[in-house]
């Protein structure tokens, strides 16, 4: 049974990589899909892959969009609402490292502009769909996060900042609208190897420190998360099996989320899965 037939979802960043991957598992599942990205060429190849798998009367469409601005992204939704009537889901996946090196050293525009494209991204299309969403009563929103949420990053600072704030405002997010029956989620999807892996390698030990730098080169060899998990995970948050779990930050490697559905009130009575302080009592220290 496919889980998201008759759904129509939006995903940002989609002509490669992860993106493209949650592209393809959700018409596998039966939705409409509109993807998006600032490269033209590599897109239409991704809407051609989409259209081949797709099942009669399935509906792909695309369109460039730099996620940065907020006149493409209201562009991007007004012309996803007018093409598909409804839309379901939305995954807010494009994002970049941006520069690496030692604060002082990375390139300030460089480093703003990551912050634009990762968060202020991100902040564009939850504004612009929300109202939509409230109409219908109902939502699904995914934003991809990763480690740099939940650890630091040393010399890939704009990308930690950026994901630190992509949480945080999916936490936050999950509070406004959930009498709307709209559901935020982070995914944090593991270690893949990407373009965002080959950037790391190909700056060096000297730009991303000699510890993230072997990690990199090991993943490389190893293999990484494969983008599958990641993807089974985004299909569960954009069907209705997950309906009513929101705000959370999940693992898609180690949390275990097929399980959510039966802790359901479980989840959403606790902060499991979120971001919190940690108290010198939450480590058995009783300090003065």
């Amino acid at each position: 049974m496919m889980k998201l037939k008759g759904r129509t979802a939006v995903i940002t960043g989609a002509n490669q990589g992860l993106g493209e991957a949650i592209a393809i598992g959700f018409v596998k599942q039966g939705a409409d899909v509109y993807i998006c990205a600032r490269d033209n060429a590599k897109l239409l190849v991704t809407q051609k892959k989409l259209q081949n798998i797709a099942a009669k009367g399935q509906k792909i469409a695309a369109m460039v969009v730099d996620v940065s601005k907020e006149s493409d992204v209201k562009e991007f939704i007004k012309s996803a609402i007018a093409e598909f009537n409804h839309v379901d889901i939305f995954v807010n996946n494009a994002g970049i490292y941006g520069p690496k090196g030692p604060v002082e050293d990375v390139n300030s525009e460089d480093w703003v502009k990551a912050i634009a494209i990762n968060l202020n991204g991100v902040f564009y299309c939850c504004k612009h769909i929300m109202a939509h969403m409230k109409k219908n009563k109902y939502g699904k929103i995914i934003n991809l996060s990763g480690g740099g949420a939940t650890a630091p990053l040393p010399f890939i600072s704009a990308y930690a900042a950026s994901k630190a704030g992509v949480v945080r405002l999916t936490e936050t997010l999950a509070g406004e609208c959930q009498e709307y029956n709209i559901d935020v989620n982070a995914v944090a999807p593991g270690a893949l190897n990407t373009r965002l892996l080959d950037e790391v390698l190909a700056v060096g030990p000297e730009s991303v420190g000699k510890d993230f730098y072997d990690k990199a080169l090991k993943q490389k060899k190893e293999g990484g998360v494969p983008l599958e998990i990641g993807v089974e995970l985004c299909v569960f948050l954009a069907s209705a099996d997950s309906d009513g779990i929101t705000g959370r930050l999940i693992s898609a490697k180690w949390d275990h989320w097929k399980s959510l559905p039966k802790r359901r009130k479980e989840l959403m009575a606790s902060d499991i899965y979120t971001l919190r302080r940690i108290i010198p009592e939450d480590r058995s220290q009783k300090w003065d």
